[in-house]
Parts: structure tokens; sequence; C-alpha cells
């Protein structure tokens, strides 16, 4: 096997891994929003069960997650619901859905309360409020612990391969067949530049938002 051959495997597998991840993205940090606003629901019985719910994702590990919803259906219904790579979105979206709800209730109670009733004085609706006032700075509060997160996204998705969805890291595993171990430290090089862009682009945004006192 030449370097080139192996090079070819590894991006058809980083395909898969940036697949992964960028659904996850698309589908997890609105779907965050949402239970971060279940979370904070003045109606107790919903916030204390999307409490628990996020309590119970955020303290199973995330492989087990993804063999849960990926086998447990077969188990229940005697045949697969799922594909082997749609079980991994599923799994991987609620997961992250959890954390990031959990960033998000951070950063818009750490508003100050003056700000809201400020707004209030000056006829604004909650939306208005929310929209212009609030949001650019719960942005900027979370902007970092969501970067740290996302770049977490990139390493996790190696876990796809637990229920044999090709990513690198199973690309590279693959060449084991032949007696090649050094495939699997050449995946290094791609999660370096793919760590890396995700750091720049944070990096620019912290910036563009440094003018937001918080």
């Amino acid at each position: 096997m030449g370097f080139l051959e192996v090079t070819q495997a590894l991006l058809d597998g980083l395909w898969n891994t940036f697949l992964i991840f960028a659904l996850t993205l698309v589908l997890a940090l609105p779907l965050g929003l949402v239970i971060s606003f279940g979370s904070m629901s003045k109606i107790k019985p919903i916030s204390y069960i999307v409490k628990f719910f996020v309590w119970i994702i955020r303290g199973v590990p995330l492989m087990l997650q993804v063999i849960i919803i990926y086998y447990v259906p077969g188990m229940l219904f005697g045949v697969p619901v799922l594909s082997r790579f749609v079980a991994v979105i599923v799994a991987f979206v609620i997961n992250y859905a959890c954390y990031f709800s959990e960033i998000y209730r951070g950063g818009i109670e750490g508003i100050p309360r003056g700000q809201y009733e400020a707004a209030q004085v000056l006829g604004m609706t909650k939306w208005e409020t929310f929209r212009t006032v609030i949001l650019m700075q719960v942005i900027k509060r979370i902007l970092a612990p969501m970067g740290n997160e996302v770049i977490t996204l990139v390493k996790d998705t190696a876990l796809a391969r637990v229920i044999m969805v090709v990513e690198i890291i199973q690309a590279a595993q693959n060449f084991a067949a032949y007696g090649l171990m050094w495939p699997l430290f050449y995946t290094a090089v791609f999660y370096l530049a793919f760590v890396g862009v995700l750091t720049l682009l944070f990096g620019y945004l912290e910036k563009k938002l440094s003018y937001y006192k918080v």
C-alpha cells in the first residue's frame, strides 16, 4: 500500500467525518436552544423533565448512546429501524444538543436582569429585547465554551466506528489487515488541520465580537 493510496482512503474517511461533524452542528445548535428554553421554563414540570433528560444524556458516554440508538430498536422490534449512519447522527445530535443547551442557558442567565427591565421600560417586546439587546451578548459569552465543544465534536466523530461507520480512524484501521500501522498515526495530520481551521475561525469571531463588553 503506497502513500497516495492510503491518503486517498483517509480522505474518503475524512469526508464521512466531516458529514457527521456538519450534520451534528446544523441540527444540534438549534435543538440545543430549544432544550435550553425548556430547562429555563417557568412551568416546573417541563423544566424538571428537560433537566432530567439533559442529566441522563450528559451522564451516559456518547459511545454507549450510539450503541443504544442503533441496536435497541432492533432488539425491541426485531428489525433495525435506523441505518448505521443515521443512528450515529441521531446519537450525536441528541448528545451535543444537551451540552449546547447548558452553554446557552449559562449565557442567557448570565445577562443582568436590569437589561431586561430597561428594555421593558422602553416598550420592547420579549422578542425585540432578545434580538436587539440580549442575543449578541449571549453569543459573545458562549463563543469560547461553544468553540471547545465544537473542537471536541471533531474528535468524537471517531466514536462512529463503534457501529462500523467508516470515518477516518476506521479507514486507517482497515490497513492493519495488511500489517500497516502508520496510517493510524497519519490521521493526526488530518485532525490537526481540521481543528486548526476551527481554531482560526473561532479566534476571528472572538475578535469581531470583542466590542461587546460582558
